[in-house]
């Protein structure tokens, strides 16, 4: 194995590590309780806008991708990984599209029904949360994919 690839290897883990602990305080804590009540909210339920879910929805997604985007530059400054910005903005991207896709609720149901039959995107008993456990899952996910994108 040469240098070059142990550098793509410890920046790939590096990134990954980054996006993954800067998604979680962003969809834990800076995700504002609205934010996380209406996102995914759909016509055609009492008291629910889609145009409402897609704003809140938005304005999630934009505070998660600049959770993720400083917490990379910062390191890759601190830490010196030598990320091409054009790759972690491309990384980012995906990160928020795939990010917005899962949080607006319906399009991952209907892929869970679709590929699980549905009885695990509605489990919630035995202090789990099926469809939790496919949104995190998504976004790991989709996060290792950009981790591949940023660290090239």
């Amino acid at each position: 194995m040469n240098t070059s690839t142990i550098n793509r290897a410890t920046r790939f883990a590096a990134v990954y590590a980054l996006l993954r602990a800067s998604a979680d305080v962003a969809d834990h804590w800076i995700q504002t309780d609205h934010q996380a009540a209406t996102k995914g909210q759909q016509d055609g339920v009492p008291g629910q806008s889609t145009a409402a879910g897609r704003r809140s929805c938005a304005a999630h997604v934009a505070t998660y991708t600049a959770a993720q985007a400083a917490t990379v530059l910062v390191a890759d400054r601190v830490l010196g990984l030598g990320l091409r910005p054009s790759r972690v903005a491309a990384a980012l991207l995906l990160s928020a599209a795939s990010h917005y896709v899962a949080d607006r609720r319906v399009p991952l149901r209907r892929l869970a029904k679709a590929t699980k039959g549905g009885r695990f995107v509605e489990l919630a008993d035995h202090g789990m949360n099926g469809a939790y456990l496919l949104d995190q899952a998504w976004h790991h996910a989709f996060e290792t994919c950009a981790a591949v994108i940023a660290s090239g």
